[in-house]
């Protein structure tokens, strides 16, 4: 099989090399042509050069960008480019920084002989975060849940094949989730167990800020489901607390009034239209290998 590993990046150059040294050691025994595309989101520190082989990558990319797009949008373009330009039947995006172990990529392999080629995602059944970072994230996964209908439990970390790649290429909530595109277009997903490794350098980027943009970002896929269960929350409160009214009891709904606000701006940045002229974002090709 043709394997290729998507790695979106911004400036943690200096983790990109320890990744594909950690790549390289854990593939090695995998009977398989394994690629590494690495998307640059227009970083502003210049990569170092290091004379390495890499012996078991067959070949490594960076896809430098004019402009900075984000996290999702630097996956997007990848997958987009692979479908285009590459020869492959499976993808795996997972992040550059070390918190998507390269162990777990042997567990991806040993699935898709029984996967009936549906999509398997990494779902996390441990973290490295302090607790109450892992207590929000429960939240978020829990408030998904409710909102929208849909259990979702992993992040980019993931192996999908070819025919998903396509659907995922032309399904517009690519363009601003990931992970809430890939439940969307298949709802049917194989797992493995997926342990959240520690940052390679540096602290994570996860804030809390981010961690509030990526759960909405997810329930702006998935925004009709949201808007209706949003509704009925409202009214179904405002009956409870009508006789016990007060600055207090109106919180909750002041925070979903804001949620329904950021959810219907971030659904606007699923655009087609950039989608599918963003290859044209690709400033040059470097050719590591």
């Amino acid at each position: 099989m043709k394997i290729k590993i998507l790695v979106p990046i911004y400036n943690d150059w200096k983790s990109i090399n320890k990744l594909l040294e950690s790549i390289n050691l854990n593939i090695s025994n995998l009977n398989h042509e394994f690629s590494v595309i690495i998307v640059n989101d227009a970083s502003t520190h210049d990569r170092h050069e290091e004379q390495k082989t890499f012996e078991n990558i067959n070949s490594i990319k960076i896809l430098n960008m004019k402009i900075n797009q984000g996290h999702a949008r630097c996956i997007a373009t990848g997958l987009k480019y692979i479908f285009e330009k590459e020869d492959f039947d499976y993808v795996i995006p997972m992040d550059g920084d070390g918190e998507d172990r390269p162990e777990e990529i042997k567990e991806f392999i040993s699935q898709i002989e029984n996967s009936n080629n549906q999509p398997i995602v990494g779902e996390r059944v441990k973290r490295s975060e302090k607790f109450i970072f892992k207590f929000c994230y429960q939240l978020h996964k829990l408030i998904t849940l409710i909102f929208t209908g849909k259990s979702i439990k992993f992040g980019n970390f993931s192996c999908i094949p070819k025919d998903i790649v396509e659907k995922m290429i032309n399904e517009k909530a690519t363009w601003n989730s990931y992970s809430g595109s890939l439940k969307k277009i298949q709802n049917n997903l194989l797992a493995i167990r997926s342990i959240r490794g520690s940052r390679y350098f540096g602290p994570s980027k996860m804030s809390f800020y981010n961690l509030v943009k990526h759960s909405l970002s997810i329930i702006s896929v998935f925004r009709k489901i949201f808007l209706i269960r949003s509704a009925l929350f409202i009214i179904l409160y405002i009956l409870l607390i009508k006789s016990n009214a007060s600055v207090v009891t109106a919180i909750p709904l002041v925070f979903l009034l804001i949620a329904v606000y950021a959810v219907s701006n971030l659904a606007l940045r699923e655009n087609m239209d950039e989608f599918d002229k963003s290859l044209s974002n690709i400033n040059d090709i470097d050719y590591i290998k």
